[in-house]
């Protein structure tokens, strides 16, 4: 027996390699600062927990979820988009539960798209978006995403033939790699590019709650006739530490509902109802633990750029996500930069070529460690003496 063809065209986890260097460094006893991950490194606010210890003790969440979810979760992410968006949505047939957003954005494309049709993804971008491409046996383009134009794709940029064949496209902001944000304005601009050129939109907003400087990261679906062309999906992995939960929704236009709902109806029987219990906590509580999340986040952001410019290294503060992506010193590659920072000083990056051709040049730094450890990673950097009295130059 073998693996099928399409299986074997899968591409390779980018995260594995990474994981399999630190895990061998840690074996041999070194202290490894890990900055290469993406796991939220504060626990679940207790009063989420409680709900689902609550919830596990009876029996009838013991049973099948419905095969779509609970109303009442619909109902809550419903209520959660109008209070922190303003936005109207229905709960019976503009919501779809999903097992983790990863688990929509690899559907999509086998739910929406025929093979041989054509998508859209940013560059750099979320690596599992080709699993998605490689699943549903379908073509991608890249719309490059680049520092000059605050990280946002240029439409004007795009070939006429690329527009033409593009029948899907991904966007995610606040950004995984860059942590840049999009406003309104451009909102407004892709709706008007995806009716004028028939595309559809998913708007992976996994990193929704952390907008830094006092600017609230906005919703895509905020933007006039959002719905008419797209969905947004959003997780409660980042905005509430429950990346082991295993829980996100999918909302917005009706068809794009439909079609995640009738592949996950040929997939899974939804997530556990106790889970779907918790979550609903988690939506219609008080928000005060996002609030303090955010805090932790954009402390541990001032702390690494106050070190970084402090030794030089002319690095750009990210506005939102818990990303931060770095320049690397003139010379190196993004993989050589990250691979002498793990063998010489023992601190983990994620490479910036993972995430795609224009990621050549960074490397993506995680705000999952204490301040103190940040800060330690920069000053053993420091020790390599790359960044002596003069800026990095940006890409």
């Amino acid at each position: 027996m073998d693996l099928s063809e399409k299986l074997k065209k899968l591409p390779t986890q980018f995260f594995a390699s990474l994981v399999q260097k630190v895990s061998a460094a840690v074996a041999e006893g070194r202290d490894v600062i890990n900055l290469g991950q993406g796991n939220p490194d504060c626990p679940t606010p207790d009063h989420i927990v409680k709900a689902l210890q609550t919830a596990v003790t009876n029996p009838q969440t013991h049973r099948y979820s419905p095969f779509t979810g609970l109303q009442e979760f619909k109902e809550a992410i419903a209520n959660f988009y109008k209070r922190e968006y303003d936005v109207d949505i229905d709960p019976t047939t503009e919501v779809a539960i999903l097992g983790g957003a990863k688990i929509g954005l690899v559907e999509l494309p086998m739910a929406m798209l025929n093979p041989g049709d054509s998508m859209l993804l940013p560059d750099p971008g979320y690596p599992d978006y080709l699993s998605g491409v490689v699943l549903g046996d379908v073509r991608f383009d890249t719309m490059p995403i680049l520092a000059e134009n605050g990280f946002l794709p240029d439409y004007s940029q795009l070939s006429d033939e690329v527009k033409s064949r593009a029948k899907l496209m991904y966007l995610n902001y606040p950004n995984n790699p860059t942590g840049a944000t999009a406003d309104l304005a451009f909102y407004n601009e892709t709706v008007q590019f995806a009716k004028e050129n028939d595309i559809g939109v998913v708007h992976d907003f996994a990193y929704g709650a952390f907008g830094f400087d006092g600017k609230k990261p906005v919703s895509f679906l905020q933007a006039e006739g959002a719905k008419d062309v797209g969905v947004e999906l959003y997780t409660l992995s980042k905005t509430y530490n429950m990346a082991g939960w295993r829980v996100g929704f999918a909302v917005g236009h009706a068809k794009f509902i439909e079609a995640i709902n009738l592949i996950q109806d040929h997939l899974f029987v939804s997530i556990f109802p106790a889970l779907q219990y918790a979550a609903i906590e988690a939506l219609n509580s008080d928000q005060q633990c996002v609030d303090e999340q955010r805090a932790i986040y954009e402390s541990r952001r001032n702390a690494l750029v106050e070190e970084a410019h402090r030794i030089g290294w002319d690095v750009t503060a990210p506005k939102g996500s818990f990303f931060a992506w770095l320049p690397v010193p003139k010379g190196f590659t993004s993989q050589q930069f990250a691979d002498l920072l793990l063998d010489k000083v023992d601190v983990a990056v994620a490479a910036g070529n993972g995430f795609g051709e224009f990621g050549e040049g960074y490397i993506r730094v995680g705000l999952l460690v204490s301040e103190d450890r940040l800060r330690e990673a920069v000053r053993r950097i420091e020790k390599l003496g790359l960044f002596d009295n003069q800026f990095v130059t940006s890409k």
